[in-house]
């Protein structure tokens, strides 16, 4: 019988005390149920709704001689006379959820509110034949030498099977790890214990995940077996489970549940068998269906080998290695990601001269991405990094090659047709997804190695968590994963899959400039060479270079400095940049290593522009328009022009992310280019613009007058101002994580005052922006409340995160002025910071960035750099390239 599209259910709503986040299943909820159903007034007999409520509670006959009803509770006398005792039960009272899997199959209660109880492992995903033989499905060690297996989940009996073979084979120490992060409950049949595992109507094939962070799987098993019992009692002591879910043959099966010893939680499953063999241990390390582990899950598995003596690099040697055994579901992907954690472990203490790698028949396909190539350039001994994964993925891969798995989902991303515009889109969008969380799994691994490398001969001073934080430029490196934008051809214009948009309608002259300097938003810092504008045009570049170099400005030497990380292009005369027809507010950044390829990108699209002389749509201020290009220029042409004029220009390109902290690397590009122009001209002019002049470009504007107040001088500083605002705290970026920041930075009050003082200069140019790189943390986190859906609230929760961090380096940037000055910055502010600001902490700080006086911050995953330093938008951009 097939399933039908829709659920009957009937019943009151009422949420249960566990919640599991997800799709609701189609139920609701109803109170439960007495027999018989005699109608009661509300302030009648009390004593009768004493003798309903006790034909719900199983009392064995041969113990009860008498019940006794009064107004408080039934009081029971066995038969002998002997004892008594009150019975206090809230299982009338309490409200569950009702449901029926199927229109012609019965109703009834649902765990957790919304689940139903399905067998966990069918026969058929018993590929190896092995439940029967070893008592697990798929049981097998892998290749080579090293006692580490993996399986499927056994049941109880069949886990006892288990650890006896591998006490046949010789394995006189076993650490046994179940990686499920599903809960899994087991109920009594035929003399064993079955595992079964809760699972949506709208997909009873796939296990839950992404639980309630606040809930440990054995937790949600302990509700799930409370509920259970709850049910049964409800129900004449049966519940239904099912065990055929494709054709509902003979379903729902009857499961008899007498008491809590009828149902079994994973741990006990795991556990109780182990007493007869002291030296097997029993772990739960929950990994992740997709992707790779957070770093705690790798600090747990660390834990796993501190506390085992056997694993020490300070072993006996004389002793055999503890056998491994790794568990999940059917033993494939998350049992193969254990595996291969197993390997490089045994790796590094076996050494690589042990290591049965001629034997080994590797993977014949190359991951030739771009993250892996920059990630092993830059780790020590990169390349053998590189060979001992690999050679721990080919040990393990007799039913799972995690290197095959990034091949195969990238030749399905690519072999998408350009033709599926609309249900290509999101084909597209879930196989690129697909991609990343296999090939993040890869990368993780050659990080985790590359941890055990250095920490393992010190017996893990520091966790795996603490390391990343030490070398926190991977997570920058991460963040780039996806670079297939850079690969998007420059025919998307032309071919009217993307147009072009005029700068005039994405960026408002909120300080009415433009009719005099032609360009939005042009201000100058008061007394100082520092200007800011939007994006010119060849008409702007030339008023705003005639207005710098008249007779009363007469600056003879200028650095413009362009923001700009998305294409730009100048068309008939103006500005365009390229944006998807259904998100024309949203820009699409192109993450690049180096400007030369957003020059070289923009070149391309100009000269496809020019060659198709065909009208092209295009969004200006006022309307759609069809228009046909007959001039084209990339900015970098505009000034070359300009410098054919006026040789004191100098002109870079350094790209920065809207609404972001700048990356350490754009700090150092930005006071490079300063300190060449400085050393060249001490009255040289400063000029930055992004694309309207607002976020980007006040910021390297405020980093710019830090660095020219280091070298010409601070101005006086005047006292902090007395504010009796409510909160003032907290204009004034008095946050607590801000605070814990300055504690650590020597005379940290300081730096932060004159942080703030450069603000206020900058601020004070764009009074009618009411824009405050400062102020505008506090302003974006209260509109959190006012949000109009969850998507909203999360989309300022992480502005609010991104304005604050943002805060937070211009204060670490001004400190490494201060401490770097008298080397005259010779050493980079990133090297700066992964040298001297990670060792002291920041950036596990940063790791936990949060608003503690409002929120838990680890309630929200942003607060993590591995998450926030994501790219992130508040509208999905379609994939137009292919990954790099």
């Amino acid at each position: 019988m097939q399933k039908p599209k829709d659920v009957n259910t009937r019943g009151t709503a009422l949420r249960p005390s566990v919640q599991i986040m997800g799709t609701s299943a189609s139920a609701t909820s109803q109170a439960a149920p007495l027999a018989p159903t005699h109608q009661a007034d509300h302030q009648g007999n009390s004593m009768a709704e004493h003798r309903r409520s006790l034909q719900s509670v199983n009392i064995r006959n041969s113990k009860a001689k008498s019940i006794i009803t009064n107004k408080v509770a039934p009081v029971v006398i066995t038969n002998n006379c002997r004892e008594e005792f009150q019975i206090h039960d809230k299982i009338q009272s309490s409200n569950y959820s009702m449901g029926r899997i199927s229109d012609l199959l019965p109703e009834h209660y649902l765990v957790l509110g919304e689940f139903f109880m399905i067998q966990d492992v069918y026969s058929r995903a018993d590929v190896l034949n092995t439940t029967k033989s070893h008592g697990a499905p798929n049981f097998r060690k892998i290749k080579g030498n090293y006692p580490i297996f993996g399986m499927g989940q056994p049941s109880l009996n069949g886990f006892k099977q288990v650890l006896q073979r591998l006490q046949i084979d010789g394995c006189e120490e076993v650490i046994f790890i179940c990686v499920r992060e599903e809960p899994v409950v087991f109920f009594r049949s035929h003399g064993d214990f079955i595992p079964y595992t809760p699972r949506r109507r709208e997909n009873l094939h796939e296990n839950l995940h992404d639980l309630d962070r606040e809930l440990s799987a054995e937790q949600i098993e302990l509700s799930i077996r409370k509920e259970l019992c709850d049910f049964a009692k409800l129900s004449e002591n049966m519940f239904y489970v099912y065990n055929d879910i494709e054709h509902f043959k003979d379903e729902p099966q009857h499961v008899q549940i007498m008491s809590e010893e009828d149902i079994h939680v994973t741990e006990e499953v795991y556990k109780r068998p182990l007493f007869s063999q002291p030296v097997h241990r029993y772990y739960r390390l929950p990994l992740p269906m997709e992707g790779a582990p957070l770093e705690e899950t790798f600090d747990s598995f660390v834990n796993i080998l501190r506390e085992t003596p056997n694993l020490s690099v300070m072993r006996d040697s004389s002793k055999p290695l503890p056998a491994l055994l790794f568990s999940c579901q059917v033993g494939v992907g998350r049992t193969n990601l254990g595996l291969i954690l197993g390997a490089l472990v045994f790796h590094h203490l076996e050494g690589a001269l042990k290591s049965p790698r001629q034997e080994i028949q590797k993977s014949e396909h190359k991951l030739d991405f771009q993250v892996i190539q920059l990630l092993i350039s830059r780790l020590h001994k990169g390349q053998q990094l590189l060979d001992e994964v690999d050679d721990a993925i080919a040990m393990c891969s007799e039913m799972h090659n995690i290197k095959d798995a990034v091949y195969e989902n990238k030749l399905k991303l690519e072999g998408i047709g350009k033709n599926f515009q609309f249900q290509g889109s999101s084909t597209k969008g879930y196989f690129l997804q697909r991609t990343l969380q296999s090939l993040e799994r890869y990368v993780y691994l050659l990080v985790f190695n590359a941890y055990l490398h250095d920490q393992y001969p010190q017996a893990f001073p520091q966790s795996f968590s603490q390391w990343m934080c030490m070398n926190a430029w991977i997570y920058r490196l991460l963040a780039s994963m996806d670079s297939s934008e850079l690969s998007a051809p420059a025919n998307l214009i032309t071919n009217g899959i993307r147009v072009l948009v005029s700068s005039e309608y994405l960026a408002t002259d909120l300080l009415s400039t433009a009719k005099e300097m032609k360009v939005a938003n042009f201000r100058r810092v008061s007394k100082m060479a520092l200007y800011g504008m939007g994006q010119p045009n060849s008409e702007a570049l030339a008023v705003v270079m005639s207005y710098l170099t008249d007779q009363r400005r007469g600056h003879s030497t200028i650095l413009w400095l362009n923001l700009q990380e998305e294409l730009t292009l100048e068309a008939n005369g103006l500005m365009f940049t390229p944006r998807e027809p259904g998100c024309l507010e949203h820009p699409i950044p192109v993450c690049v290593h180096h400007p030369r390829q957003l020059q070289e990108m923009e070149l391309a699209l100009k000269q496809d522009v020019l060659r198709c002389e065909k009208w092209l749509e295009v969004i200006t201020e006022q309307d759609k328009q069809m228009r046909m290009f007959r001039s084209c220029h990339t900015t970098e042409e505009l000034f070359v022009h300009q410098k054919s004029i006026h040789p004191g220009l100098s002109y870079h390109r350094i790209p920065l992310s809207d609404c972001c902290a700048p990356k350490e690397e754009d700090f150092d590009q930005l006071l490079e280019a300063m300190k060449c122009s400085l050393a060249e001209d001490p009255t040289c002019a400063f000029i930055f613009n992004c694309h309207d002049g607002k976020d980007r470009t006040t910021a390297a504007m405020v980093i710019a007058t830090l660095t020219l107040w280091h070298i010409n001088g601070f101005p006086e500083c005047e006292e902090d101002e007395i504010v009796s605002v409510p909160d003032a705290k907290y204009t004034k970026g008095e946050f607590e994580v801000v605070m814990q920041v300055v504690r650590v930075l020597p005379d940290g009050h300081c730096v932060k005052r004159e942080v703030d003082a450069a603000l206020d200069v900058v601020s004070e140019t764009m009074t009618p922006m009411h824009f405050h790189l400062r102020e505008i943390i506090i302003s974006t986190y209260r509109q959190i409340k006012m949000a109009k859906s969850e998507a909203d609230a999360q989309w300022l929760r992480l502005r609010s995160l991104q304005y604050l961090e943002r805060y937070i380096y211009l204060i670490l940037f001004n400190c490494y002025l201060h401490l770097e000055k008298k080397d005259s910055w010779r050493r980079s502010f990133s090297q700066w910071m992964y040298q001297v600001a990670a060792r002291a902490g920041i950036y596990t700080i940063l790791n936990h960035l949060g608003f503690s006086e409002f929120e838990n911050p680890d309630d929200s995953p942003m607060t993590r750099l591995r998450f926030r330093w994501l790219p992130h938008s508040v509208q999905s951009i379609p994939m137009r390239g292919e990954l790099v």
